[in-house]
């Protein structure tokens, strides 16, 4: 009986620490966005959600989110972006140049983009897993080769959209995970600011998606 008992408690243990590990913790919520970490097993790097309400339709969200050419625009620390593969009008290759503060050295990365949508719910995902070796590694810049980020976006109306993005980085390097979970938070809060402005150019606002339902 005391054996059962002590195999109980351990299981009891190990499932409560689990759940733990998995919770998401709000650290900031203003202006409408919600930004979230949590623990990720076998990494020192923290998760991070951020959860907000646009005024767009999905076609205008997707359409600024495929942008890749223009998104140095609203994306924290970004120096460049440039298409390294359009494997159709809702799957592309992208490299991005983000610059990072003295004394750190500058990332880059690869990323994959892909857009899937449900066809009875019409929430929108895109996957944006990296690949390591599209191209060839920069001297000085470190490449990001361990990283997944997810974009949900689900209609509220004809004209709003709840967004749920989630990402996983490791930025390699010598960057402490103390420091790069201190800052988690900043990069997300200044991009979703200025996404919300990127927005509304005219260039989105009527813009209709042939492989997106509004």
């Amino acid at each position: 009986m005391y054996k059962k008992l002590v195999v109980l408690f351990l299981l009891f243990t190990n499932c409560a620490l689990a759940q733990t590990r998995d919770e998401w913790v709000l650290k900031e919520n203003n202006d409408g966005v919600k930004i979230y970490t949590r623990d990720v097993e076998d990494s020192k790097i923290k998760a991070i959600k951020v959860e907000c309400q646009f005024d767009a339709t999905l076609s205008q969200l997707v359409a600024a989110l495929m942008d890749v050419r223009n998104s140095e625009e609203w994306l924290y620390h970004t120096a460049s972006n440039y298409i390294v593969k359009q494997v159709s009008p809702a799957e592309l290759y992208y490299y991005s140049l983000v610059e990072m503060p003295w004394p750190v050295s500058n990332r880059d990365f690869i990323a994959h983009l892909m857009v899937s949508q449900d066809a009875v719910t019409k929430v929108v995902t895109i996957d944006a897993p990296c690949i390591a070796d599209m191209v060839p590694v920069k001297s000085k810049v470190v490449r990001i080769a361990n990283s997944r980020g997810k974009w949900v976006l689900s209609p509220l109306s004809d004209s709003r959209v709840k967004v749920v993005y989630t990402l996983h980085a490791d930025p390699g390097g010598s960057i402490p995970a103390w420091l790069t979970n201190l800052f988690v938070t900043q990069g997300p809060r200044q991009s979703f600011k200025k996404l919300k402005v990127h927005l509304q150019k005219p260039v989105y606002k009527n813009i209709k998606l042939s492989y997106i339902v509004n």
